[in-house]
């Protein structure tokens, strides 16, 4: 492969990477941040955080439970390990779905218990 074309590629994947790795945050921070604005009884502010979460819910179910980053990335690089498209530990890309799907459910239910303990 041409060096100037091989540098442009890693250039463009490790571009995706950072957009991935800070869209990645936002979504998890947003998962982490519901039970604590549910239990300060913050239920707008939980229900935003829901809401935010479940649009990007939306789009992996979409996208065959894929990131769109995650093809876009799959252009520059043959690499294929769970986090060739995120800066993330290769058990934490591994899992991810299942922990912060877990954590999200979780929310849900825990700011449900709290609204429904506010209104009765």
């Amino acid at each position: 492969m041409d060096p100037a074309r091989n540098h442009s590629a890693t250039r463009a994947l490790r571009t995706i990477k950072v957009v991935h790795t800070a869209v990645w945050a936002l979504f998890a921070g947003c998962i982490v941040a519901i039970p604590v604005v549910a239990w300060h009884r913050q239920l707008l502010a939980a229900l935003v955080l829901i809401v935010v979460v479940g649009v990007e819910v939306l789009v992996l179910l979409f996208n065959r439970l894929r990131c769109p980053l995650t093809e876009m990335a799959g252009r520059y690089t043959a690499d294929r390990r769970d986090n060739f498209d995120i800066y993330l530990p290769l058990w934490l890309a591994r899992y991810n779905k299942q922990i912060f799907g877990a954590m999200f459910a979780g929310d849900i239910l825990y700011t449900a218990v709290i609204w429904r303990g506010m209104s009765g």
